[in-house]
């Protein structure tokens, strides 16, 4: 039973942070949502920054499973749409840290220096890819290039949401967002890769275009 509550403590804040903005929930709220004293909360968390502590590994988790790149082959187009479907999922489940980025890793060291350690995994994951795709003969970059193509892609993906809700609106249904990320963050590539290769990820891009 205590274990089911801390589970819906956690489901019912993810859901709030991503509604109404981690900032602007409390444990209060999260309390009252769920129909149990705040007392009862506090048995399972000391506040509410353990529990954006305890979000935040679970998003560690998807994010690093997201990132995994191809074992024993060389990786391919199909596995850069791949990974970028699987990311772009991971920070819609959890846009609350997206959202309200800056400030949650501004209160909280912990926090800035693991979400660095995601930035640089993601880092090098996107880095083995585009390598590996030099190495394949289906693009051509320089090592310099590549570095810029990294840091491109990061920018991109990681304030994606802020932008798009600036841009077109919030009330855009998530696979139109999520669409337009992937769509931007595929066609980086496109300078760079072989005749063919570009055919093939103006397809690959093209099912994300909304």
């Amino acid at each position: 039973m205590a274990r089911r509550t801390r589970e819906r403590i956690l489901e019912t804040s993810l859901a709030m942070f991503n509604a109404a903005g981690e900032p602007n929930v409390t444990t209060n709220h999260i309390a009252d949502e769920l129909g149990i004293s705040p007392g009862n909360l506090y048995y399972h968390f000391r506040n509410k920054d353990d529990i954006v502590g305890q979000l935040f590994a679970r998003y560690e988790q998807r994010m690093d499973e997201a990132l995994t790149a191809p074992q024993q082959r060389l990786p391919d187009l199909e596995d850069v749409w791949l990974q970028l479907h699987l990311v772009f999922e991971c920070m819609w489940d959890f846009r609350f840290l997206y959202r309200d980025l800056v400030d949650i890793l501004a209160r909280n060291r912990t926090l800035r220096l693991r979400f660095g350690r995601v930035l640089e995994r993601a880092a090098g994951a996107a880095r083995q890819v585009l390598h590996g795709l030099v190495e394949s003969g289906a693009m051509r970059a320089s090592s310099s290039e590549i570095e810029a193509l990294v840091e491109s892609i990061l920018l991109i993906a990681t304030f994606w949401l802020d932008y798009d809700a600036v841009r077109h609106g919030a009330t855009r249904e998530q696979p139109q967002r999520l669409a337009r990320g992937i769509h931007q963050v595929m066609l980086l590539l496109a300078p760079y890769l072989r005749e063919a290769e570009r055919a093939h990820l103006t397809g690959l891009a093209g099912a994300y275009r909304a």
